[in-house]
Order: C-alpha cells, then sequence, then structure tokens
C-alpha cells in the first residue's frame, strides 16, 4: 500500500467537501461572532491557505524559466519552436472566440437579468485603464530580466527563456554545460513540486472554507439566473469544445479529462492559472505524455493569455447588464463583443484585475454602462474559481494538440488512465 489510503485527488475532493460544508455553516451560524471572524476566518485559515497559493506561485517562474530552457534546447531545430508558437496562439484565440460565442447564445436564449432591481446608486465601480496593445507588445520584452522574474511577469519570463534557450543552442559544445546545469536545477524543482503538493488537501481544504465562510450560498440568489448560465457556458464549452477539439486533433477526450481533475481542483481552489502552471505542468508531462519541448511552452503561455473561462463570463455578464439596463443588443452589438473580448484576452495578458478590464473594455465598445459591473462582483469569486478550472483545462487541451500534431506526444502514456497516478512520487498500490 501507499502512504495513504486515498489518493491524492480523493483527499482533495474530501477536503472540497468538508471546507464547503464547514464554511458555510460558519456562515449561517457564527456569522456575527467576532472571536470566529478574527481568529478562524480572517486568521488560521487565511494563514493556511495564503501559505499554500504562495509555495504555489513560489514555484512558478523557476520552473517556468528551467522547463522553458530546457525544452528549446531539446528541440533542437529553431524552426519548430515558430511551428508550436503559431498553432498554440492560433488555438487559443479560436478557442476564446467560440467561448464569448457560446456564452453570448446562451445568455440570449435565457435572458439573465430581466427584472433585476439594480438599486440606483447602490453599486460603484471604477475600472482600471487597459494599456493599449502596441504597448503590451513592447513590455514582452523585459528591459531587466531579472526584475521581470522577482516580480513574475509571465510574458517577460516566457520571451527571455526563449532566447536563453536559443542562445545555449547556438553556443552547441560550450552551451551544454549551462544546459546540464538546468537539467539539474529541473530535478531539484520538481522535487520541490512534490513537496508542495502533498499540503494540497490542507490548503485546499483552508482556501474553501475561507471562501464559504465570507460569501455562504445565499449571495447566490439575487444573481441566481446570471450564476447558472455562467455555470452552464462553462460545463458547456470544457466538455463540448475542448472535447471536439481534442477529437479532431485525433485524440480520445475520455482519458483526457480523466487526468485533469487534480488540475482542476487546484485552480478551481486557488482561482489562479498561474498558480495552477506547476500542477498543470507535470500532469501534462507524466500524465498525458506530452513531451517537455512543447508543454514547457504552451502551458505558461496558456495561463497568460488563454482567458476562455472569463471570456464566457463577459458574454454572460454583457446580456445581464444590458437587460437590467434595458439596452437592446443586436448582432452587430454581439459580434463587437466577441471581437472585443477575443482581442483583448491578448492585449490584456498579464495585466492585475485582467477579468475587470476585458469586460470594462466589452462594455465601453456596445455602449453599456461601465457601473453595471458591480452588480456581478457579489458572485465574482465563485466563478473565478469556475472559470480558472476551465481556463487551465483549456491550456492542457491545446497543449495536446499541438503536442500530438508535432509529434511529441505518447499515444500509450495518453491512453494510459493509470499514468502518473495522481501526480505522487510513488505510484499508489492496489491490494
Amino acid at each position: 500500500m501507499s502512504s495513504s489510503r486515498f489518493s491524492l485527488t480523493t483527499q482533495i475532493l474530501i477536503a472540497m467537501g468538508a471546507g464547503l460544508a464547514l464554511g458555510v455553516l460558519v456562515n449561517l451560524f457564527l456569522k456575527d461572532a467576532g472571536w470566529v471572524q478574527t481568529w478562524f476566518v480572517d486568521g488560521l485559515l487565511h494563514v493556511i491557505g495564503a501559505i499554500f497559493v504562495a509555495a504555489l506561485k513560489m514555484l512558478v517562474v523557476p520552473l517556468v524559466f528551467v522547463s522553458l530552457v530546457g525544452g528549446v534546447t531539446a528541440l533542437g531545430d529553431i524552426s519548430a519552436l515558430g511551428r508550436i508558437s503559431v498553432k498554440a496562439l492560433g488555438l487559443y484565440l479560436l478557442t476564446t472566440a467560440v467561448a464569448i460565442s457560446l456564452a453570448l447564445v446562451l445568455a440570449a436564449l435565457v435572458q439573465p437579468g430581466q427584472g433585476f432591481e439594480a438599486g440606483a446608486g447602490e453599486f460603484v465601480y471604477q475600472p482600471k485603464a487597459a494599456p493599449p496593445l502596441s504597448q503590451v507588445i513592447i513590455d514582452m520584452v523585459p528591459a531587466n530580466p531579472i526584475a521581470a522574474l522577482a516580480q513574475g511577469k509571465m510574458l517577460q519570463v516566457i520571451v527571455f527563456a526563449l532566447l536563453f534557450g536559443v542562445a545555449i543552442t547556438l553556443a552547441a559544445e560550450r552551451g551544454r554545460h549551462v544546459l546540464n546545469f538546468f537539467n539539474d536545477l529541473g530535478a531539484v524543482i520538481e522535487q520541490m513540486v512534490d513537496i508542495v503538493m502533498k499540503l494540497a488537501p490542507l490548503g485546499v481544504f483552508a482556501l474553501i472554507t475561507q471562501t464559504f465562510a465570507r460569501q455562504g450560498l445565499d449571495i447566490i440568489l439575487p444573481l441566481a439566473g446570471y450564476f447558472l448560465v455562467v455555470a452552464s457556458a462553462l460545463v458547456l464549452h470544457a466538455l463540448l469544445t475542448y472535447g471536439a477539439l481534442l477529437r479532431l486533433g485525433g485524440l480520445n477526450p475520455l482519458p483526457f479529462f480523466w487526468k485533469m481533475r487534480s488540475v482542476q481542483l487546484f485552480a478551481f481552489s486557488t482561482a489562479s492559472s498561474n498558480a495552477t502552471i506547476p500542477v498543470n505542468l507535470k500532469n501534462a508531462e507524466e500524465r498525458l505524455g506530452v513531451d517537455n519541448t512543447v508543454a514547457s511552452f504552451t502551458i505558461p503561455l496558456g495561463a497568460t493569455i488563454n482567458m476562455d473561462g472569463t471570456a464566457i463570463m463577459q458574454g454572460v455578464a454583457t446580456v445581464f447588464i444590458a437587460n437590467v439596463y434595458g439596452v437592446h443588443l443586436g448582432l452587430p452589438e454581439f459580434l463587437t463583443v466577441v471581437l472585443t473580448a477575443t482581442l483583448a484576452s491578448i492585449g490584456t495578458a498579464g495585466v492585475p484585475g485582467v477579468g475587470l478590464i476585458m469586460l470594462a473594455m466589452v462594455l465601453g465598445q456596445v455602449g453599456l454602462p461601465v457601473e453595471g459591473i458591480a452588480l456581478i462582483i457579489g458572485v465574482d469569486r465563485l466563478l473565478d474559481m469556475m472559470r480558472t478550472a476551465v481556463n487551465v483545462t483549456g491550456d492542457a487541451a491545446v497543449t495536446c494538440v499541438v503536442a500530438r500534431s508535432e509529434g511529441a506526444l505518447q499515444p500509450a502514456l495518453y491512453r494510459d488512465y493509470r499514468a502518473g497516478y495522481d501526480l505522487e512520487p510513488e505510484r499508489a498500490e492496489l491490494d
């Protein structure tokens, strides 16, 4: 037997269930107890959850940098890097466009927001200004790579790692010594990932308990229509769009979705695509059979620019806010929303609060009041957890399709449901 009776996925599921139940109970019966909020919710749970997320984020930059450098040098053929980049970027934009279109169709059918009382003057929201696309492109090249690594600016880290890996390849024999160091460093970082993942059930329990202790379930009721439409669109996009993408790429979706469970749970509990990079990258390589040459590039890139879940929220939110304010949206406005949201997913990549910035841009393009964003902020935390799970699923799906097209996917490992069982260092043994 392994050291635990339960697999890592099962442990996380138990932790999530227990956290949800305890959080709701605290919200219902102990919400007004000051000591509970101070010492338990904002104290113990906050500390444990924050440490867990910080530990995951701690690994992101070194893992991405080291893996990407190793991946680029392993390619050997620099032209292959260009093909992978074009394929990944194209698929990410395509799935984002499909996501926003699906959300608009579903929202148009259900019409969430009709009859909703906005409460004039009750809501206030001040959006941040979105940077121009030209500035985003300029900022991709780090003037100070050390600062980019220290500040975790992922697009800059990716560009620097790609250039560094290409330089090692061109340096030939002298570059081998540097590459050996990075290979050894990569093995050490992988061990750090294993250590942090052993703490996952405790971290997930703290994060989920704190979320529901603060918000409870009753916050969903006034916005039930909006919440259910977004949640339904997220599920449909994950199953239908990514399932179809995998099928068209010559892959069976069933092993993929089965093996993505742990990654989705991590993403749901942390609500951070970047924090989930170490888990998603490890899962892609060890369970889905993707070579590091592809996964080390497409996973971090997807975590930065692939915002399918966010696009879905924007589509439904646009229709919801239009209905609340009594504004009719026709086909031209819908097409504008699709185009704006798709391009904004690239143009605001890596910007803090990117989801709401993108939504402010979309609302501005179709003439809706930006203040309407305040109507949906109440349930945005719970939906953010769900859309993050969808985002990381899309990152992995595109990675598998690109890898197969490049001959960088191990079909037998992909089809093996027990491959890399639960991402734990020791494989679980059966009685």
